[in-house]
């Protein structure tokens, strides 16, 4: 996370496309509720995936067999979705961290059922929104929206987060097993990033429980001077966590404990929502 002055809107990387309607699954087995959109970009995630390397427009359009025009709306799309990453060449592969643990079907659903909420928080508080997932060995922003204001806490898709930092990080890790959570942070480490960073491991533990009780992390300057940030977990239908939104802005924007609960009600509203849905898939 880091302030910016003065840069463009960003949302997940690039320009961002008009969100698609949530899809329900067909579990009645009735083929007119499935978007076919989304089945072709999960078939060009599944090929990305099978390790050919990047891929040309027309190669992916052959492959999944639609015309390039058509093609190309899905590659920009899931390059916006900060799925995918376009080279110089025109030629995509998938964006760092997609192939990895997380499969691309869940981040995927994830992209399309997190990134409206996001631009409705985005478009609430005129601050930057980001998502974060879960992989095997760290946590990784997925999604971005930027705030539109000159002054504005900026976060990059790939970007691996500190477990003991970031709100996204710290609200991740929290709900995760004493196995995992060692796990996330060996990988990491436990490093200091402003004098106001957890370093202590008996500190962290305690954070990592008031995070499990109210359901919110912050990072008030604890990875940027001058930054605050709210994150709050998705949950699955089981009560785990793999996914977490958060929403960042200077320091000097915060007005007081009232805007900040504002600001957790909107996140906790935006994460039920996208917990409804992916439940639905």
């Amino acid at each position: 996370m880091a302030i910016k002055r003065g840069e463009p809107l960003k949302a997940a990387r690039s320009a961002r496309p008009k969100a698609a309607e949530p899809v329900k699954s067909n579990r009645a087995g009735k083929d007119q509720y499935i978007s076919r959109a989304v089945a072709k970009a999960l078939e060009i995630l599944q090929i990305l995936q099978s390790g050919n390397g990047p891929m040309a427009l027309n190669d992916v359009a052959r492959r999944i067999q639609l015309s390039k025009t058509s093609a190309f709306r899905l590659l920009r799309t899931l390059e916006a979705a900060g799925c995918l990453t376009a080279s110089e060449l025109g030629k995509y592969a998938l964006a760092p961290g997609v192939h990895s643990a997380v499969s691309t079907q869940t981040v995927a659903r994830l992209l399309r059922a997190g990134i409206p909420q996001m631009q409705q928080l985005s478009r609430q508080f005129r601050e930057t929104t980001s998502m974060a997932a879960l992989f095997e060995n760290r946590i990784e922003v997925i999604a971005v929206v930027e705030s539109p204001q000159p002054l504005r806490l900026s976060n990059i898709v790939g970007h691996i987060l500190p477990p003991n930092a970031s709100s996204l990080g710290k609200v991740i890790t929290a709900f995760q097993t004493e196995e995992r959570r060692e796990k996330l942070l060996r990988s990491y480490g436990i490093y200091p990033f402003t004098e106001k960073t957890i370093t202590h491991r008996t500190d962290l533990e305690q954070e990592f429980v008031r995070v499990r009780e109210q359901r919110f992390a912050t990072d008030l300057e604890e990875s940027v001077c001058d930054g605050h940030c709210f994150g709050v977990p998705i949950f699955g239908a089981g009560g785990e966590v793999g996914a977490a939104i958060s929403v960042s802005l200077p320091k000097a924007r915060v007005l007081d404990a009232e805007h900040r609960k504002t600001i957790l009600a909107g996140l906790r509203a935006a994460a039920d929502r996208i917990a409804s849905d992916l439940s639905g898939d």
